[in-house]
């Protein structure tokens, strides 16, 4: 009596009917090989159910790519700078499938929230600068407008301020520093590090900034003459006139400030550096055609 097709027997017996299939019938070979012809044929329906379709195939491997996009973007990208990904890859994406393809896997980008105004803490007996930028912050070369501002950040250990200052035009984090106190000496510490990256090329160039006391200070005006930077400040109060610095906090604290924990002082400083590394290498932005600010920079040398 035929017996029922185990694995091994089905394995024995598919392999015969495939490629003799047209020379002997299924019922002979699985009566002579005493396997039943009925778990054949049920290992055939079962093998031809898992076979993918071309566009099932299509979406298993959107599935991967976009996974490890998203992966490697540190789990902040969503599809607009995903799809950017993919066809840098040679994929030929919309976003729009792309965008379908997350939501079906359950991963999503962080869009920072807007950015809330920072009250700026300024010297009644300070002398101001002019605005020098009127809210025209990209002037569309590099080095037209360096944009500075300090956040508020905290650790296990303690509060801690962070000073950045970046290209208006690239958006690259030119310089930046991280102290334990506010103060003109970190805007300095900035300044020296920007300068040190255009290899002292700058002068001419201007800074803006608010009207906090560190920007005021004689420290940082002397900083700014030294090394011929043109100083600019908005108005007091109005976080429109010093948007894109505020606009890079927000983006610095929704993907990755506030998804970690900091117990040291040190940790905190390493965890600013390198993201401050991944910003400027990796991170594709929006304005710069989904590129990143090195990329873009890159870009304009070999054009020029």
């Amino acid at each position: 009596m035929a017996k029922y097709a185990g694995p091994d027997d089905i394995a024995g017996v598919t392999g015969t009917a495939v490629l003799e299939g047209e020379r002997f019938a299924i019922r002979r070979m699985a009566r002579l090989l005493t396997v039943s012809a009925s778990g054949y044929y049920a290992y055939v329906k079962r093998c031809a159910a898992t076979v993918l379709t071309p566009r099932q195939q299509r979406r298993a491997d959107l599935e991967v790519k976009i996974t490890q996009a998203h992966k490697d973007s540190r789990g902040t990208y969503g599809s607009p700078r995903i799809t950017a990904e993919l066809r840098d890859q040679g994929e030929v994406v919309s976003a729009k499938t792309v965008a379908k393809v997350m939501a079906g896997i359950g991963i999503e980008g962080i869009s920072p929230r807007t950015f809330k105004v920072r009250t700026t803490v300024s010297d009644p007996a300070a002398a101001f600068p002019p605005d020098l930028v009127d809210r025209e912050f990209d002037q569309g070369r590099l080095d037209a407008v360096w944009l500075t501002d300090i956040t508020y950040l905290s650790c296990g250990e303690g509060e801690m301020f962070l000073c950045a200052i970046r290209d208006g035009h690239s958006r690259t984090v030119l310089g930046y520093s991280v102290a334990g106190h506010i103060g003109a000496e970190m805007v300095t510490t900035a300044i020296e590090a920007a300068v040190a990256v255009r290899g002292g090329e700058c002068r001419g160039t201007v800074l803006h900034s608010d009207r906090g006391g560190e920007y005021t200070a004689n420290l940082t005006a002397q900083a700014c003459l030294r090394h011929g930077l043109r100083r600019s400040m908005g108005a007091t109060g109005i976080c429109w006139d010093n948007s894109p610095a505020e606009s890079f906090w927000s983006t610095f604290k929704h993907e990755h400030y506030y998804r970690h924990v900091y117990a040291t002082k040190t940790e905190l400083v390493a965890a600013v550096d390198n993201w401050i590394r991944f910003y400027n290498s990796t991170r594709r932005h929006s304005k710069l055609g989904m590129r990143s600010p090195s990329d873009y920079e890159n870009s304009l040398r070999a054009a020029a």
